[in-house]
């Protein structure tokens, strides 16, 4: 790469509730080359005038496509970094996004693996470039979006229950929410026409029957709340 070229990037952090540790796992894929040959990093795609991505979201796509080969139930883009420091092979820039993946999403192949988010964050396991950094990044910007929208709901299974959202709301905050400030989540959005009951029951091996909701067709992108999910938290 000559001194005047930007080496250029879309990656992804593509994020699917874990039944048994109601916690999040992030995506990874096996670099194929080098820097950093053999090694879990992020999947992504480098854009450049050969590319026939028209935009960056088409290159995200491409990454949801060609790399990660999953389908999102949500996908935004969180944010750029870039550096001359981020890349061995020069000054670069990552444009990332950050993809919503249902519960039973399972990887295509043996160059793709879930693995626990905590891993990553607290450094357990490095990934190359800047990628430990993007993931934080994009786990803060789930974080902050999910004190005040429906988000979340992108993480429990197409038909969930109470707690099944409950749960997912706690992955992505990191903390417990109080049961009744979610309910009333559940109820506003059933009053607006964006989730409905199914008519059916989820039957636990221990307690009551729960009932199943789901997303309306009309539920595109999130449903915005007047109150933090927060503000009730200390009576928990």
């Amino acid at each position: 790469m000559s001194s005047v070229e930007v080496l250029a990037s879309v990656d992804l952090i593509a994020l699917r509730m874990d039944a048994e540790s109601r916690g999040l796992s992030v995506l990874l894929h096996r670099r194929e080359r080098e820097p950093f040959m053999g090694q879990w990093a992020l999947p992504g795609v480098i854009v450049n005038g050969s590319t026939r991505d028209a935009n960056l979201e088409a290159a995200a796509h491409r990454v949801l496509r060609d790399k990660a080969q999953v389908l999102p139930r949500h996908l935004e883009q969180v944010g750029t970094e870039g550096s001359a420091e981020r890349d061995p092979r020069g000054w670069s820039m990552s444009t990332y996004y950050l993809a919503l993946l249902a519960p039973d999403t399972e990887t295509a192949d043996d160059g793709l693996r879930f693995v626990p988010l905590g891993e990553v964050l607290d450094g357990r396991l490095a990934l190359p470039f800047d990628h430990g950094q993007l993931v934080r990044l994009g786990v803060e910007r789930l974080a902050s979006k999910s004190v005040y929208t429906s988000l979340p709901l992108y993480l429990a299974p197409p038909r969930f229950t109470v707690l099944d959202a409950l749960n997912a709301a706690q992955a992505c905050l990191g903390t417990t929410i109080n049961n009744t400030s979610l309910r009333k989540r559940l109820e506003r959005m059933k009053d607006a026409g964006w989730i409905r009951d199914t008519g059916e029951k989820n039957f636990p091996k221990m307690g009551r029957p729960q009932q199943l909701w789901e997303l309306t067709e009309q539920a595109e992108g999130v449903f915005v709340f007047d109150r933090s999910l927060l503000a009730d938290r200390a009576s928990t």
